[in-house]
């Protein structure tokens, strides 16, 4: 029989697949969306100011002349690149509200409904995409940030199912798992668009992704419970074992049905360990947002790839990282069992990877420019890396805070949101009517300052100790303790 932890874990990760692939479809439909021939006079007039002021190099780069030329086919919608920006952006406006309520929700009541509802929102707002598109852009943009208030609750809300189904020394595992999801739905929803969009017609991309996502939900309803003493179907051995590894005897999760302690926000604010996971997911939701939403876009534009070969290759790193995640998670899975490695040293190794990694190749991007082989090269390894974060400050809030760990997720994500919404419309303003190599050397080089800064503060703040704070009774009695045997003395 299959561990019901495994069956949480996998679809887990094929909710968070559903979720990235509906979060990342209108970015390669949005190509085929855009009415291009309306667009380029102004395209052309920025392309000349750029060409006045850059180098004689070409503003982008020349089709391959090995490779048969595509053009763009026109689509119905006469949007602006800083149309495109706010319409791309505006997901995350709803995303960055439902974090907070979202990750108390899953607390108080139950995170497995609290997931389910988020994924039914995403499928319903994404097959009613094309009507409302049709309608008005004012319309898009409402499903777009009706998604993105769905999605918000998703990453607090598995935060506590984490944290009460996944034993200390798999949580490195088992998180990888889950999270790698939002990379294997990158990968899926970008071909599949491609191909849908190339064969069917855009508005086919969310048709068919949304009503396929619906599936997803009956399954999660079916096999999945809040934590294993509430699981049908599950060992009496596994249940044992995970409650005792997370520090409970047996039942006692059963028996006991008291509302979590009150949030200690003093502590959590002067948390220096939090203060490393708040900064280095602000920092690393920066570039994964720019290469998660623009790098189809960089493809087109700069690289002059066609649409399908443009799904492919924008797809590509993503498989790679979800490849590489949870190969790292099994990595420390099996260097914290043999006690090799640290908890608070395998997250910060992980994070700079996921960081400086990165950083390196997009250095490399801005400079080597039209080498299409190098630059698809670079980019995988950048994308891959950035998967390092699901086992590095992820999943740190877990260690530090179990108790809390859906609160403090959806803070340090509510702030992490922030680059969702600005990364879009910074890459809009940038690129409008001017789509050159300086101006995208500009995105990239200010989303390296960003790696940068996340490498730095984590590895001096971060830790994956838990903290005193995360049990208030524990620390209230521990002081009662101390103030005995200083009276005793």
């Amino acid at each position: 029989m299959v561990p019901a932890r495994y069956v949480f874990a996998v679809l887990g990760s094929i909710g968070f697949a559903i979720i990235y692939g509906l979060k990342v479809n209108l970015s390669v439909a949005i190509v085929a969306m855009v009415n291009h021939t309306a667009l380029a006079a102004l395209a052309q007039g920025g392309a000349d100011r750029a060409g006045a002021a850059d180098s004689p190099a070409a503003p982008a780069c020349s089709s391959d002349p090995g490779s048969p030329t595509e053009s763009l086919e026109d689509g119905p919608f006469e949007w602006s690149e800083t149309t495109q920006g706010y319409i791309l952006a505006s997901y995350f406006w709803g995303y960055m509200v439902t974090q907070i309520p979202g990750g108390r929700m899953a607390e108080l009541l139950s995170a497995k409904w609290v997931m389910f509802a988020a994924v039914l929102v995403n499928a319903v707002c994404t097959l009613l995409t094309p009507p409302a598109a049709a309608l008005h852009a004012g319309a898009l943009l409402a499903m777009r940030i009706g998604e993105g208030l769905g999605a918000g609750l998703t990453f607090p809300a598995m935060h506590v199912m984490i944290s009460k189904w996944a034993p200390p020394d798999e949580r490195s595992v088992l998180s990888s798992v889950i999270y790698a999801g939002t990379a294997l739905g990158t990968v899926v929803s970008m071909l599949l668009s491609g191909v849908l969009a190339g064969a069917l017609g855009w508005a086919s991309v969310f048709y068919v992704m949304g009503g396929l996502s619906l599936a997803w939900c009956v399954l999660w309803l079916l096999l999945v419970a809040d934590s294993p003493a509430q699981q049908r179907g599950i060992s009496a051995a596994e249940r044992a074992y995970i409650e005792e590894a997370l520090g409970h005897s047996p039942g006692q999760q059963r028996a006991r049905r008291e509302a979590p302690p009150p949030v200690p926000w003093r502590s959590v604010w002067t948390s220096g360990p939090f203060w490393a996971i708040l900064v280095a997911h602000f920092c690393s939701n920066f570039g994964w947002y720019m290469l998660l939403i623009e790098l189809p876009t960089y493809m087109r534009h700069i690289l002059r790839f066609s649409i399908k070969e443009n799904a492919g290759l924008s797809a590509l790193p993503f498989l790679l990282m979800w490849f590489f995640s949870m190969f790292l998670g099994r990595l420390w899975e099996w260097s914290t069992k043999r006690g090799s490695l640290s908890t608070s040293s395998s997250r910060k190794i992980s994070t700079v990877i996921a960081s400086i990694v990165p950083a390196l190749c997009l250095i490399g991007v801005s400079f080597v420019g039209c080498d299409r082989p190098f630059v698809v090269v670079l980019m995988s390894v950048a994308v891959m890396s950035v998967g390092g974060m699901f086992s590095g400050f992820l999943s740190n809030h877990i260690d530090i805070a179990p108790n809390f760990a859906g609160t403090l997720m959806a803070i340090t994500n509510t702030f992490a949101t922030i680059p969702g919404f600005v990364v879009p419309v910074f890459v809009g303003q940038v690129t409008n009517g001017n789509q050159t190599m300086s101006a995208w050397r500009t995105i990239f080089l200010t989303t390296v300052g960003l790696f940068i800064c996340e490498a730095v503060v984590y590895v001096f703040l971060g830790s994956g100790e838990e903290q005193s704070w995360n049990n208030i009774k524990k620390s209230e009695e521990k002081l009662k303790e101390e103030r005995i045997n200083a009276e005793n003395a």
